[in-house]
């Protein structure tokens, strides 16, 4: 195994028998690793704890939280987008948003900044996904057209600052639309939020329900 101490790698001869025991490993070094290639980072010690828990008990650990608008969800997204912009290769790169209720001034919503990245037609998305994962970032799910990340969700819940990253390609940004509808239109920003609170605590341990129930309304308004 490789382990990489201070800047530089270096081979480690002690055989690893499991997740547990390489872990202990690393804590005794004091120092990131690498196996493969592959730096380990804190959120991939994260992941392989939280993958192994039921959906069920993820909703448990990660309830629906509905907050007022904070201020400092601009400066999250701008200090991500600060860090992507080194990781993003600018020949791949579109544009950079900052979708979802925290980029709506004035109206409750979960303390998770949501962020678009379209990315030119021509680009290998999933090379792209791999550098963020590389950066500190955990893929959730992917297709070809589609890739989810995250950051910030722990084995004691969540982190000071939660993201979750839409990794798209040019021109799927329906999102974008919303949200600036939304901050154009107040009222309408309002009756969202009002929606929001009504589901919060039906919902709080189903995520996907809390999703769902919001789909009429987000379509209803992306179509005016």
């Amino acid at each position: 195994m490789v382990i990489k101490q201070n800047g530089y790698d270096v081979e480690y001869s002690e055989k690893i028998d499991d997740t547990e025991h390489y872990y202990e490993v690393l804590d005794r070094l004091e120092c990131d690793a690498t196996i493969e290639g592959k730096i380990h980072n804190q959120e991939t010690k994260y992941r392989m704890i939280l993958q192994d828990l039921s959906l069920e008990e993820l909703w448990q650990l990660f309830p629906i939280v509905l907050e007022p608008h904070n201020p400092e969800w601009k400066n999250w997204y701008e200090d991500a987008r600060k860090k992507l912009l080194q990781v993003i290769p600018a020949s791949a790169l579109a544009a950079i948003h900052h979708i979802g209720s925290t980029a709506v001034p004035g109206i409750w919503a979960k303390p998770i900044v949501d962020i678009l990245v379209e990315l030119k037609p021509t680009s290998d998305m999933d090379a792209v996904a791999t550098k963020i994962e590389d950066s500190g970032w955990f893929r959730m799910s992917s297709n070809e057209r589609r890739i989810s990340l995250n950051k910030g969700y722990t084995p004691e819940g969540y982190a000071e600052r939660v993201y979750h990253l839409h990794l798209r390609y040019e021109g799927d940004n329906a999102e974008v639309a919303f949200a600036e509808y939304l901050r154009q239109h107040p009222d309408v920003a309002k009756e969202y939020e009002a929606l929001k609170l009504s589901l919060w605590h039906k919902y709080e341990h189903d995520r996907d329900g809390y999703t769902e129930a919001k789909t009429a309304f987000i379509t209803k308004h992306r179509i005016l």
